[in-house]
Parts: C-alpha cells; sequence; structure tokens
C-alpha cells in the first residue's frame, strides 16, 4: 500500500508560506518552488536503498555506501510541473527525465492528454512524478495510470499543496503510490482551485495569466 507524507519540515513550511504570498512575483515564486522541490526531493528519497562498495581515499581503502544500482527518473505534469525539475535534479542529478502533458478542461475539469515522452527504460526506473498542486487530482491520476499503461511500477507522486478531495482520489485510484506533500489545504472551491492555495501555479511560476 502506498503511504500518504506531509512533510512538516520547517524550511519547507516556511516557503509555502512565501509562495502563497500575492507579492512574491514570479523570479521569487520560482525559485522557492525549486528550492522546495529540494527539500521534499531530500526528504523523500530517505527510504532509498544503499550498498557498501569499497574506494580508495588518499589515505587508504575502505567501504563506503552509495545507492544501490536503483535508476530513478523525474516525470513532471506540465506546465507547472517543470518549476519543480531543476530542484529535484539538484539532489539526483543522474535521474532522466520524462514529461506528460494534461491540461484541464474549464467546463469538465477532466484532464485532456496532449503529450507524453518518457525515457526508454522508464520500466526499469522508480520515477517521481511531479506537480506543485494537487487539486481535483485528475491529472495526477492521469498521469500516473500513463505511466502504469507503458509498464511502470515503481511511482511515486510529489506535490507541494493538496486539497483533501485530490489526496481522496490519488489514493482511491492508485493505492499503491506514495504521495508526498508539502501542505494539505481546506478545500477546492467551485472553479476547481485550492483554498487557501495559491492561485494557478502555471501563471505563477512562467508570469502568465
Amino acid at each position: 500500500m502506498g503511504k500518504i507524507i506531509k512533510m512538516e519540515h520547517p524550511l519547507i513550511q516556511h516557503k509555502i508560506g512565501w509562495i502563497r504570498r500575492t507579492t512574491t512575483g514570479s523570479r521569487d515564486f520560482r525559485g522557492m518552488v525549486s528550492e522546495i522541490a529540494m527539500l521534499m526531493c531530500y526528504e523523500a528519497t530517505r527510504e532509498l536503498e544503499l550498498t557498501e562498495i569499497e574506494i580508495e581515499t588518499p589515505i587508504c581503502r575502505t567501504q563506503v555506501k552509495e545507492l544501490k544500482g536503483k535508476k530513478l527518473a523525474v516525470v513532471p505534469i506540465l506546465r507547472a510541473g517543470l518549476g519543480m525539475v531543476e530542484g529535484m535534479l539538484t539532489m539526483i542529478p543522474a535521474a532522466k527525465v520524462g514529461h506528460i502533458g494534461l491540461y484541464r478542461d474549464p467546463e469538465t475539469l477532466e484532464p485532456v492528454e496532449y503529450y507524453c515522452k518518457l525515457p526508454e527504460d522508464c520500466p526499469e526506473r522508480e520515477v517521481f512524478v511531479v506537480d506543485p498542486m494537487l487539486a481535483t487530482g485528475g491529472s495526477a491520476v492521469a498521469a500516473v495510470q500513463m505511466l502504469k499503461d507503458k509498464g511502470v511500477n515503481n511511482i511515486h507522486f510529489m506535490c507541494i499543496i493538496a486539497a483533501p478531495e485530490g489526496v481522496k482520489a490519488m489514493a482511491e485510484a492508485h493505492p499503491d503510490v506514495d504521495i508526498y506533500i508539502g501542505a494539505l489545504d481546506e478545500r477546492l472551491n467551485s472553479h476547481g482551485y485550492i483554498v487557501p492555495g495559491l492561485g494557478d501555479a502555471g501563471d505563477r511560476i512562467f508570469g502568465t495569466q
């Protein structure tokens, strides 16, 4: 069974407080989203397996630990998920990056696919799907299903802010997927936005309206 992990690290919570502010401009917003992703990645990867290898230091030969050969991939949900990629790669620079393009139909609020490009060996990798917001859960559920349909089985989902409705939808659709959350907010409003949230993450990252 997948786990639902809300990250309480003080630095994560502090930076989420800053990106919520209407006064935070696009440049600072982008930088902080990347920093939050880096901190969340640090927390989310603490259970990766290690193995011991022998190396040579300037003094002598010794045993050290390194990641146990598990290859990783980061798959942002376009477009807002792109804002989290750099922070993730700061922590796991050897990870490959895929992209899934989904947009939410403004009438039905259902996800519509327009792009999917993954590393060829994605089924062999441990995959982190990233999107700053988990609102209705439609896009996240669809993105994870797209990965599963392509043979990917080891999947985690990471978001900065989530609504209870989105967490419930993801947990019900994909009970085998770990969900990492920076902040769990109150609810969705009638337009499908998270309350209190931070508005449209994509618009704020890229400075669009």
